[in-house]
């Protein structure tokens, strides 16, 4: 798919892989800041900036093509640090069995993405595409003035927490969450070396592989193949980010009483979810293959596929606070680094087998790929993923001794106390 800016033709492929740049590399600084200075600051400021850098992509891409790689270049290196801040926050804030339906919320991006597809569809027919990012930057600068005026990094933080509020938050925590005058020293040597922690990032990175696979050439398919004009484009490539948010939130909410009512383990429930969110994600994927050109079928498997990935929020991504709260921010910006990878490969791959060849034949090989990646992934959580706390969590550099180290978690996650 070509995009015209000002004159000039930039493939959407080039548009993301630009984007994803330098993002990659911002992942685990993100974590380890956010640790360091709160998520409160380390997310507005990285939101915050990339909304103000929209307003510069049509100035930019006016003057020279090579600013306008600068701009999204710079876009992507800021925002690198706000995915893998937010966990540090949920840790700080959120109770075991209210854990998935809070990190469902990150799924808001979702929203953004339908939002953004529908609306970039009818501001550029209406108003030329500078509109999209004008915006879009408006509407990002406006959350991040709200975001720092209402946020807080900790309940301890908070300003009008009532004490009932506070209590009940630190009590379901308990002592998981370690709180220290000064930041804690990142165990690197453990968490790099942590079987726990390459298994989740393995089946994370198979997921979301599958999603910017479809988030982002699912337009360039719907246009090429299935022969639909810019507008329904952008619509049945949004709605089903839509969707899944309220997928995500839905299942959640089962998730979380699942996990309340201690009718299935914290790491069985991750377990189920992950069938969803990777290998059913993955049939549906595959599923396109098979629906020809019949558009119906085809936008059905896409908003399935997509919907289904929403279960993450109570899989994978939920499970890294689960192994490690002291440290979870710092876990998913090691997770990010090679799951954002994705953001440019699949991209480039996707223009390997369809460019100049936008049939539905070469389409299918993408679609066969990213289904097998899905599936795959999901299977090795399935058998080896858990959900229990790290030694690594409760590190202390004044302990030396492994075997003392191994003497401080006695119990496994799947034993928090859910009393209230």
């Amino acid at each position: 798919m070509i995009i015209n800016l000002n004159g000039t033709n930039i493939s959407k492929i080039q548009y993301w892989v630009h984007f994803f740049t330098l993002h990659v590399i911002m992942q685990i600084p993100g974590g380890v800041l956010a640790q360091r200075y709160g998520t409160k600051t380390v997310f507005g400021i990285s939101n915050g900036v990339a909304a103000v850098l929209s307003f510069a992509v049509p100035a930019s891409a006016k003057f020279n093509y090579k600013a306008l790689v600068l701009v999204r270049i710079i876009q992507g290196l800021i925002s690198g640090a706000a995915w893998s801040s937010m966990h540090t926050m949920t840790a700080n804030w959120i109770p075991p069995h209210e854990r998935s339906r809070f990190v469902s919320a990150y799924l808001g991006s979702s929203v953004g993405t339908a939002v953004t597809y529908i609306m970039c569809g009818y501001l550029i027919a209406s108003f030329g595409w500078e509109s999209v990012f004008y915006v879009s930057g408006g509407l990002g600068l406006l959350w991040a003035i709200c975001w720092i005026l209402l946020v807080y990094d900790t309940p301890a933080k908070h300003p009008t927490i009532s004490i009932r509020e506070r209590t009940y938050i630190e009590n379901c925590l308990g002592k998981t969450i370690q709180t220290r005058s000064k930041p804690l020293s990142i165990p690197w040597k453990l968490l790099l070396s942590s079987k726990v922690l390459w298994i989740n990032l393995v089946t994370q990175a198979g997921g979301i592989w599958g999603l910017f696979t479809l988030a982002a050439q699912a337009p360039s398919y719907f246009n090429f193949v299935l022969g639909l004009n810019i507008k329904q484009t952008g619509l049945w490539s949004g709605l089903p980010h839509f969707v899944r948010w309220v997928f995500a939130f839905g299942y959640s909410m089962i998730s979380d009483r699942l996990v309340k009512s201690q009718k299935m383990s914290m790491t069985n429930v991750r377990k189920l979810a992950t069938c969803f969110c990777n290998i059913l994600q993955g049939f549906f994927i595959l599923g396109l293959c098979y629906s020809g050109c019949n558009s119906l079928v085809a936008i059905i498997m896409l908003f399935s596929a997509t919907a289904v990935n929403g279960a993450v929020s109570s899989g994978p991504l939920a499970a890294v606070v689960d192994i490690a709260p002291n440290y979870a921010g710092v876990v998913l910006g090691i997770i990010g680094t090679v799951g954002s990878t994705s953001g440019f490969i699949s991209p480039l791959i996707v223009g390997y087998f369809t460019l100049h060849q936008q049939t539905l034949s070469q389409w299918c090989k993408v679609f066969h790929l990213s289904g097998a990646i899905c599936i795959g992934t999901g299977l090795i959580y399935i058998f080896f993923g858990t959900s229990d706390i790290q030694k690594f969590n409760t590190y202390d550099d004044s302990i030396s001794n492994e075997k003392e180290l191994k003497l401080i978690v006695k119990k496994p996650n799947n034993s928090h106390n859910l009393d209230t």
